[in-house]
């Protein structure tokens, strides 16, 4: 089968240093509403991956994600999000990034071409049999990130993908493969654009599904969020009034003496039936 990078081609646009600012601006949102319809058509597929995570992290495993460059970078960001939204470990969802922590900010050339470092740095914590390991790369061609799939592979440990290119090498490689096909981007191959897009939607519905699969959602709000700004306080006295009909006061004071949303209503309705 022929392997074509659809992320590569050209781009429907051409002359985009002659259009004015509105015309870039309007073509750029144009090709951003195709994203989520791409999606959309993956969803078979993220629901067997989604479902793979939920049940390893069910029982005892880790979520990891590892990609290179904005995949990479798209993999920390959702992983550093998962502890203070809904209160879970820092270890539960891992991301790792061809070229450590520096190359979060700053490209670090050629780390994504090393076949070894991917297995290397998942070695690093340990990964094992009761983990999940979703390579993140919009080509599909990472190095990186195919060799250290195909080590979990050997050795048992269940694989996932989140690529925009359909029958891509990492796809063929992953076992629960996704393949959100955006086709061209604006500015060719800048696929930090709609492929980013694609693969921060992905993300989004993979961890959020998991953490309600993980009871860390009640009705429809955060109640195991870290309460660490004003803000956040703020919301978690919110969720109280509504949830347990009292007032404000009552809610500031509650959330002082037992420090979460969760650990009041859980002893508000213990006191309140004994």
């Amino acid at each position: 089968m022929n392997f074509i990078k659809t992320t590569e081609q050209d781009s429907h646009y051409n002359d985009l240093e002659t259009m004015d600012l509105k015309q870039l601006l309007t073509n750029i949102n144009n090709e951003d509403k195709t994203v989520p319809l791409a999606v959309e058509k993956a969803i078979p597929n993220i629901e067997s991956l989604t479902s793979i995570v939920i049940q390893k992290l069910k029982n005892g495993g880790r979520l990891f994600y590892i990609g290179a460059g904005t995949s990479g970078r798209l993999g920390i960001v959702d992983a550093s999000e998962c502890p203070p939204t809904f209160g879970v470990s820092h270890d539960l969802v891992v991301g790792l990034i061809a070229g450590g922590d520096s190359a979060i900010r700053k490209a670090v050339e050629f780390a994504e071409d090393s076949k070894e470092q991917g297995w290397e740095d998942l070695k690093k914590h340990a990964v094992s049999e009761k983990d999940v390991v979703i390579g993140i790369a919009a080509s599909g061609t990472t190095p990186y990130v195919i060799h250290a799939l195909e080590k979990c592979n050997e050795n048992n440990i269940a694989t996932g993908c989140i690529t925009c290119n359909e029958g891509s090498p990492l796809a063929l490689t992953a076992k629960y493969p996704v393949a959100v096909v955006v086709g061209p981007e604006f500015v060719t191959g800048s696929s930090r654009m709609k492929a980013g897009t694609a693969q921060k939607l992905v993300l989004n519905m993979i961890s959020t599904t998991t953490m309600i699969q993980l009871g860390k959602v009640k009705g429809n709000k955060m109640v195991d969020m870290q309460l660490s700004n004003k803000k956040l306080v703020k919301r978690g006295e919110d969720m109280l009034v509504s949830e347990l009909n009292i007032d404000q006061d009552t809610a500031r004071v509650l959330l002082k003496k037992y420090g979460g949303v969760r650990e009041v209503i859980n002893n508000y309705n213990k006191n309140k039936h004994e």
